[in-house]
């Protein structure tokens, strides 16, 4: 029996190749943030990865294509996305099925040197939901975002690194979410254009972390004051990460 296009699973490339994942041909699919928010995350051979809501293991799989050997875990609250997180990752990624607010005892006695997060975006208070579960999952939020951070500080191990990317919007509830163990936060705008206002950012954050509080200038995404015509416009440190695997550093 062949699958509803509701159902189909599409095969897509990412870092120009170097992976390829499957996604549902509707509702929710990894893109841009994804690949960034991998992107920024300084890990090196034998860490442990935690990524909270990892969808089909995009953004946790292509930090592991970047930087191999390291021990990577993804928590997927969906059915679907979990199952597809599995075979999109086969035994590099071990996916649990789970919600943050609920995590199994055996995740809850583990600690990571990394975690990162993508939170879904919009307040369902504020916006209008989507007719798709699974989309609906992913871009509206039910979980508050200060469960995100707070789950991510307890999982981290002594000296561990928290890794977000989120609309610019929510920067000062995620700040105020941070527990007090958590410094050295430095914060990556991220404009679509020069002379636009940021509209994302992403956040790291260390545990008994001790430097000052750093703001960085905007990450400018695309050349050109203004979108012209169709095709690559992306500026060279931006494009190296999106297509082959570079880290973005900061």
């Amino acid at each position: 029996m062949g699958r509803s296009d509701q159902d189909a699973i599409t095969r897509d490339a990412f870092l120009g190749g170097r992976l390829h994942l499957l996604q549902p041909a509707q509702g929710y699919r990894a893109g841009l943030d994804a690949v960034l928010l991998s992107a920024c995350v300084q890990a090196e051979k034998g860490q442990r990865v935690l990524e909270l809501g990892c969808g089909v293991g995009a953004a946790i799989l292509c930090l592991g294509c970047r930087v191999p050997g390291l021990e990577l875990t993804g928590i997927e609250r969906e059915a679907g996305y979990a199952a597809l997180a599995r075979q999109n990752g086969g035994a590099a990624l071990e996916v649990v099925e789970a919600d943050l607010t609920d995590l199994p005892l055996p995740l809850r006695q583990r600690q990571f040197d990394h975690v990162l997060a993508n939170p879904p975006y919009f307040d369902r208070r504020a916006s209008v939901a989507s007719d798709d579960p699974a989309r609906e999952a992913a871009h509206g939020a039910q979980t508050p975002l200060a469960k995100w951070v707070k789950t991510a500080a307890k999982r981290l191990a002594p000296k561990g690194y928290a890794h977000f990317i989120h609309l610019t919007e929510h920067l000062p509830e995620i700040l105020a979410a941070l527990p007090h163990e958590m410094g050295s936060v430095e914060v990556l705008p991220l404009a679509a254009r020069a002379g636009r206002a940021p509209d994302r950012f992403i956040l790291r954050a260390r545990k008994n972390g001790r430097g000052a509080f750093k703001l960085n200038a905007p990450l400018i995404m695309h050349q050109g004051a203004r979108h012209v015509e169709d095709g690559d416009t992306y500026v060279p440190v931006v494009r190296a990460a999106l297509r082959d695997g570079a880290a973005l550093v900061f």
